[in-house]
């Protein structure tokens, strides 16, 4: 019991008395917080991970300054994960030393334009104020209303349902008529920053909010505002790095009797009456009275499972597909401007990245996201620092070529404009492409978010937990309610509850 282990005899040893056998495949986010829940719960549970280690998209780098965050950079919406270790008898400071930070991000323009955003307010607001002028400080306050007006009249009717229904979310938004102007629901996200802000700075700075869920504010929904007011409401680091997070659940896990196997990659789901009833993974056939699939749900319907569980899912519920990235992670001494734990370098033609980005090319002028892992509340800064870069790109569904040789100039002569270097150079095995991220996570395209968030109906468009097939299962970023740690973590909560759900009434 909590062994990892990698082989065993045919799946013999799953089969606990008197429990009921769950197996969850892919140990990413959602795969262990549904694990960690269906453990409690009294369920056998069973992951089995394709990779060597639990993480998924929480994956690192080796440096020689310690392992490198390569995915998610801080972890905003706490009480999602406050609710996920309270609901299993824990407590999240028991396991891992959070920081909230004060400067949320720090972004710059090539006109040598500065500006902060800090969790309080009211000093992003004199900030704001400071650079852009009294008029800006009113819109954004302005924003911020309608950002937290959306987040706080879909939250529990959208994100925290594991079924949403566009009827009842009608009903909802006829209730309380005041979301429909804040909603504009006939604009796109750059649509109604174009109408919020005169200063085009402030449209780019939180435009880019839609790429969060690898999306374009030129074509995804003006509702994505609400992004903003989640990040507003705090983030987090986790001491040791973000990947503590998927160590913290995997040890918990292992805890309450969750077996892990680890290189053992999945070939099909077989069914039984109906009913998803075995699952072939490396030379086991293990027997199961449910299957969570945390993975990409593309890959079912492309077939990697086998013909059994590919149509349990409709083709346009994967597709179209969002945004991938080119992501260096290493270690380095940096010179130039200040650094924040989160710093934005501004291209000077959003319009014409975003157009690049659809027409599956890498934007000549691109915006850069740095994340400084070694910055922030309580950090000593040290002499050598751990960073990862992120630039956005294109899925591997479009022929683009995104190498090193591309990526490597395109990056670091665009920040040496901006004064920024770093030494030493980073090398081409610190870049992960688009055509790795889909190899790392097959059948996905690279596509680090699942499905496009583009159009007013995407967020209806993605599969929820409950396929097809009775007994099959869903988690992950591909999965409602969407992207990102918290929403992935959502999933794998409201996988595990249907889980529980069906097997009590069946």
């Amino acid at each position: 019991m909590g062994s990892s282990q990698q082989s065993g005899d045919k799946g013999a040893e799953f089969l606990t008395a008197g429990k009921k056998q769950i197996i969850v495949i892919g140990a990413g986010i959602g795969g262990l917080a549904a694990a960690v829940q269906l453990a409690h719960a009294g369920c056998a549970v069973t992951v089995v991970e394709r990779h060597t280690t639990a993480g998924g998209k929480l994956r690192t780098l080796p440096s020689v300054a310690g392992p490198v965050d390569t995915g998610p950079t801080v972890l905003t919406l706490r009480h999602v994960f406050d609710k996920l270790f309270a609901d299993v008898g824990e407590r999240l400071e028991d396991h891992l030393t959070l920081t909230r930070q004060v400067l949320l991000a720090r972004h710059f323009w090539s006109d040598g334009t500065m500006l902060d955003l800090d969790a309080d307010p009211v000093r992003s607001a004199a900030n704001i104020e400071t650079t852009f002028g009294t008029q800006a400080r009113a819109e954004f306050e302005g924003f911020c209303t309608k950002a937290q007006k959306l987040f706080d009249g879909f939250d529990r009717p959208m994100m925290q349902t594991p079924q949403p229904s566009l009827l009842n979310l009608t009903k909802h938004v006829l209730q309380n008529p005041s979301l429909i102007p804040a909603m504009a629901p006939l604009k796109t996200l750059a649509g109604m920053l174009h109408t919020q802000f005169h200063e085009k700075k402030l449209g780019q700075l939180f435009g880019r909010y839609a790429t969060y869920v690898g999306g374009s504010p030129y074509q995804s929904p003006a509702i994505l505002g609400l992004i903003w007011h989640a990040e507003a409401q705090g983030v987090w680091t986790i001491k040791g790095g973000m990947h503590q997070l998927a160590l913290a659940l995997e040890k918990l896990a292992k805890r309450k009797g969750v077996t892990f196997h680890y290189g053992c990659d999945v070939k099909r789901i077989e069914s039984q009456g109906g009913r998803a009833a075995y699952v072939t993974a490396g030379d086991l056939r293990l027997r199961t009275d449910a299957v969570l699939f945390n993975g990409d749900p593309q890959a079912l319907v492309k077939g990697a499972l086998g013909h059994t569980a590919q149509k349990t899912i409709m083709p346009n519920a994967t597709s179209p597909r969002s945004l991938s990235a080119c992501v260096y992670a290493f270690a380095a001494q940096p010179s130039g401007p200040p650094l924040a734990h989160h710093t934005v370098f501004f291209g000077d033609d959003p319009k014409a990245e975003f157009d690049a980005l659809a027409q599956g090319r890498l934007p000549k002028d691109p915006s850069l996201y740095i994340c400084a892992q070694d910055r922030g509340e309580g950090q000593t800064t040290p002499e050598i620092e751990r960073f990862e870069i992120i630039l956005n790109a294109p899925p591997t569904t479009q022929p683009t070529d995104t190498g090193e040789s591309q990526c490597h100039p395109l990056i670091f002569d665009r920040l040496r404009q901006f004064g920024l270097t770093f030494s030493p150079t980073p090398l081409e095995n610190t870049l992960t492409t688009p055509q790795m991220f889909n190899r790392l996570f097959p059948h996905s395209d690279g596509a680090l978010y699942g499905r496009s968030p583009h159009g007013m109906m995407a967020a209806f468009a993605r599969p929820t937990a409950r396929t097809a097939m009775q007994g099959l299962y869903l988690a992950g970023g591909g999965a409602h309610p969407g992207a990102g740690l918290p929403m992935a973590t959502l999933s794998g909560q409201h996988a595990a509850e249907a889980i529980l759900s069906d097997l009590t009434s069946t």
